[in-house]
Order: structure tokens, then sequence, then C-alpha cells
């Protein structure tokens, strides 16, 4: 337990709404990674079903997935956060992400003095589908209660930070802003290397192609067959590319065959290493109703590529100047096509905004920094003085 630690390394709870290779759980990992043996980790999932992340974790680190903790989800009763809140006994801080562990929150602000429990950090990424379109009062309430105990709250973005103050009235001192980061530097274009034109399954990248591509969970949230109708109003060398893995498939194949050019949609499924399948990208786009400040932008940013999105979340405030009146407003398909078509004409504005947002992206969005800020919360909350 926390002050009884002696020499060993801090062992840290991980309790997430889902363990899928997303954006906030490859940004768990990473951190992970970059703390080494500087503290082990025990990692649980409100889906269990959920652990495409797994995969991601460096061989030979203390990172455990404890069987039998109680589920994360459920009726919320006295009982049920009792078992809870012992569940996480014995940990040294404890880590909570999205609404997917708010009731592991609640346990912790209800019983954390009578059951000694660690410190807890809860991050916030963003919504679902369900709140999309407006935040839940009911949640916005549960989230002010549960949040009540916790040593800090991260968000990733101005727009969460400005919610958390405002909706989860939640006190400026507890709101900690840290920007998402990746390593850049494994992202730059390289013409004396370029990628293999196989490096995704299934496709292959012809000569004269060229790809419009998207990194994405194929979730409801992400509205991917409104990229596939936007898609429909570029020429015919384009070719659409969206990698990644998710319920909503079918849809976008239906949307595909539906618009007439399903042979021009491909779906490679998830990619381990997201370098190797946006180095084929020639543009990046996003389709999604509610984002944050989502990974796969930075991404495409660090690749040197321009970006067409909705302006949701911080999404305008990330990309470089050059980039933003390609910055579409939300639900405006219309637009979002125009973007394209625009960007999709001309090549030398491609690579102009591209060089733009790689340089704004190693500025502004690197792993280092962003782990260090990491770090020293973590590392605060711990009582440590340096972590790892």
């Amino acid at each position: 337990m926390t002050g009884t630690r002696g020499a060993r390394p801090p062992h840290i709870l991980h309790l997430h709404s889902t363990f899928a290779a997303g954006g906030k759980e490859r940004r768990a990992v990473a951190l992970i990674n970059r703390f080494g043996q500087g503290a082990s980790h025990s990692i649980v999932s409100a889906m269990p079903d959920a652990m495409g992340a797994r995969a991601l974790v460096d061989a030979g680190l203390a990172v455990h997935y404890p069987f039998g903790f109680p589920p994360l989800a459920g009726k919320v009763g006295v009982r049920r956060l009792q078992v809870l809140a012992r569940a996480m006994r014995g940990f040294d801080l404890i880590l909570t992400y999205n609404w997917g562990a708010m009731d592991a929150v609640l346990a912790h602000a209800l019983f954390a003095p009578s059951a000694r429990l660690a410190p807890l950090i809860h991050h916030e990424d963003g919504f679902n589908a369900d709140e999309a379109d407006g935040l839940k009062w009911q949640r916005n309430w549960y989230r002010r209660l549960a949040l009540a105990r916790a040593h800090a709250l991260v968000v990733p973005s101005h727009q969460l930070e400005a919610i958390a103050l405002d909706a989860w009235a939640q006190p400026r001192a507890r709101v900690r802003l840290i920007a998402n980061g990746i390593p850049t530097a494994r992202y730059a274009p390289d013409p004396a290397h370029p990628p293999r034109p196989d490096a995704l399954p299934r496709i292959i990248k012809r000569p004269g192609e060229r790809w419009l591509g998207t990194l994405a969970g194929l979730r409801p949230v992400k509205n991917l067959p409104r990229l596939v109708r936007a898609f429909c109003a570029m020429p015919p060398e384009w070719h659409l590319v969206i990698v990644g893995e998710g319920p909503e498939r079918d849809a976008i194949v239906d949307a595909a065959v539906t618009a007439g050019i399903a042979d021009r949609v491909h779906l490679p499924g998830h990619v381990a290493d997201p370098a190797s399948a946006i180095g084929l990208f020639d543009l990046f786009a996003l389709s999604s109703d509610s984002e944050q400040a989502p990974l796969s932008v930075i991404e495409a940013m660090a690749a040197g590529l321009a970006v067409v999105a909705p302006a949701v979340g911080d999404v305008a405030m990330m990309v470089a100047p050059e980039n933003t009146p390609f910055i579409t407003a939300p639900g405006d398909d219309a637009a979002l096509g125009a973007a394209l078509a625009d960007l999709a004409g001309d090549a030398d504005l491609r690579a102009r905004i591209g060089a733009a947002n790689r340089t704004r992206a190693v500025a502004e969005y690197d792993e280092a920094a962003m782990a260090a800020r990491y770090a020293a919360l973590y590392g605060g909350a711990l009582g440590l003085e340096q972590f790892p």
C-alpha cells in the first residue's frame, strides 16, 4: 500500500472502459512502456473481450491482467460499490479511464478512507455516440459525485477542460490538461525508404493510385458511412482506406455499395503499427460526430499529411493554420466532400499543408513531453520526488 512500498516499484491499477487498441489505450500503453521497470501494472477492462491493446505492451514488463476482478459495469448499489472498493485495495495508485470506469470512481469516493485506498486519477477522453449530440445531465451529476475524492482529472482537450470545469463542476486545481503525444520521429516521411505498397493486409497500393486514409475504431460515433459519402466527390484514381476494426464494418460496406464505389473502398482491418499504414496515405480524413484530441490526427500531422475533418473537439486548434480552411462545420457532409475534392486536385497544396502540420506536430505533440507531464502527475500522487 501507499507508504509501505519500500524499495519496490509502485503497483498501479488501471481500470479501463475498454482495452481495445484505441487512442486512450495506445496512450496508456505508451506510458507503461516508457515507465519500463519503474512500475508494475494491473489492467482491467469493463469489456473483458476488448483487450487488443494488450499486444502493444513491451515484452518483459510487469503487467498483469487480474482474473476475477469485479465487473466495472452493473447496477449501482452500496454492496456492489463496496465490492469494487475492496478489489482496489493494495495498490499504490489507481488510474481510471472514461465513463465505463465511473462506478469504480464512485466506489473510491465513498469508501477510500475506510478501505485505505490509494490516490485515484481519472482520465476522460471523450464521448460515445450516446452523448455525441449533447451531455446527459444524469451523467454530469454522477461525475460530480464520483470525482469528489479524485487526486486529479486528466483531459486531453480544451473542450473537455471547459466541460470538466462547468458541467462537472470540478475545482480548477483538480483538472489537468495534458495534450496527447506520439513518437513523432517514427512518422517522419522518408523519401529514400518509402513504405512498402503491400504494408497493409488484403490491399496493395498500385502505381498511380492516391489514397485517402483514416485510422479509426469502426464505431457509430466515428460516422464512417459519412466519410464514404463524402469520398464520392473525389477523382477515380483515389481510393478510400479505412484502417481499424469494429461493429460498423457492415454499415460502411453497405454505404460503399449504395454509392457505387465499393471497388474503391477498402477495410484492411486492424494494423498494429499505425506508422506503417499512415505512410501510404496521400490525404487524411475524419468524419466523427464527436472527438476531443484524436491521436490519429496527430499521427497524420507527424506523417506530413493534410487533414480534412469536422470541427469537433480541438481538431481545428490542433492542425496548422494552413490546414484550418479544410476543417469543416460538424454534420455538413457537403462541405466535407468539397474539402476532400479541393485537396485531391492540388498536390502542391497538400504538400505545403502537410509540411506545416509536421512542424506543428513535432513542436506541440511529441510523446516525450506528454510522458514527462504524466510522470510528474503520477509521481506527485505517489509521493515520489522522481517517477519512474
